[in-house]
């Protein structure tokens, strides 16, 4: 059993993999300001709420995007489970070909995403991952990386609608009844949601027509499950893909 972390700007996303299953996935909030032994406290909460013991558990392997927490993080399940953490970066084999101009350049949430995208699916492949930013990574026929998008998360939009017009209140991000909104927060809600799903909608016809034909289109991250019901196009909504390419990268580099 691997425990496997992604430190992402808003959530630190956990869950244990046991060989080809995964047997939770939560959530903490991404707290910059917090201890080595107050993130220790949290992870081990939540390996108790699912009965898990730390000699139940091989290792651990971290991905991050916010390199301020990424060593407090490391040394609090390194606390936890009495075992060196693995953190991808350099040094780290991920089997992974990258064409882009400067391949230390890519985000290690986006290196994690494809290698799980590319053993578990059919390519070319888009993969979007909508968290605090959109990202979106392009595999082509041969598997190999070759770029991407990246563009502003629906809770940034929203936080930067709030902000610069004021008579617009905070709201929570949902589907409205009705798509034609009949009050202010309808219309809030129904266009956050299907400015979203049209703009993945527009998003993926655009790179299939560069890649010369269809693609697999898979969408994960903490927003995606309220995006993806409203897209046209066929996407795979798969929550655990980056948790599940965390547990590639880990038994490839495996002593």
């Amino acid at each position: 059993m691997i425990l496997t972390i992604d430190i992402g700007n808003t959530n630190i996303v956990l869950g244990c993999i046991d060989g080809d299953k995964t047997l939770f996935v939560e959530r903490l909030s991404t707290v910059r300001t917090k201890t080595e032994l107050e993130y220790a406290i949290d992870i081990k909460n939540v390996l108790d709420i699912y009965h898990i013991h730390r000699d139940e558990i091989e290792g651990g392997i971290i991905s991050s995007v916010v390199p301020q927490i990424t060593t407090i993080v490391k040394l609090a399940v390194e606390k936890i489970l009495k075992k060196n953490v693995l953190v991808v970066g350099a040094g780290i084999k991920t089997g992974l070909n990258i064409r882009i101009d400067n391949p230390a350049q890519l985000g290690s949430d986006l290196v994690v995403d494809s290698v799980a995208a590319i053993a578990e699916y059919p390519a070319p492949l888009l993969i979007f991952d909508l968290g605090t930013a959109n990202t979106v990574c392009v595999i082509d026929k041969n598997k190999n990386y070759i770029g991407g998008m990246i563009y502003p998360g629906i809770g940034v939009s929203l936080d930067s609608l709030t902000a610069h017009a004021s008579q617009l209140g905070g709201i929570s991000i949902e589907a409205p009844e009705h798509m034609i909104g009949k009050n202010t927060t309808e219309c809030m809600k129904s266009g956050l949601i299907y400015s979203s799903a049209a703009a993945m909608d527009g998003i993926i016809d655009r790179l299939q027509e560069k890649l010369g034909g269809e693609a697999t289109v898979i969408a994960t991250g903490g927003l995606a499950k309220k995006i993806v019901p409203h897209c046209r196009r066929e996407i795979i909504l798969d929550d655990d893909l980056l948790l599940k390419g965390l547990a590639i990268i880990y038994k490839k580099n495996r002593k």
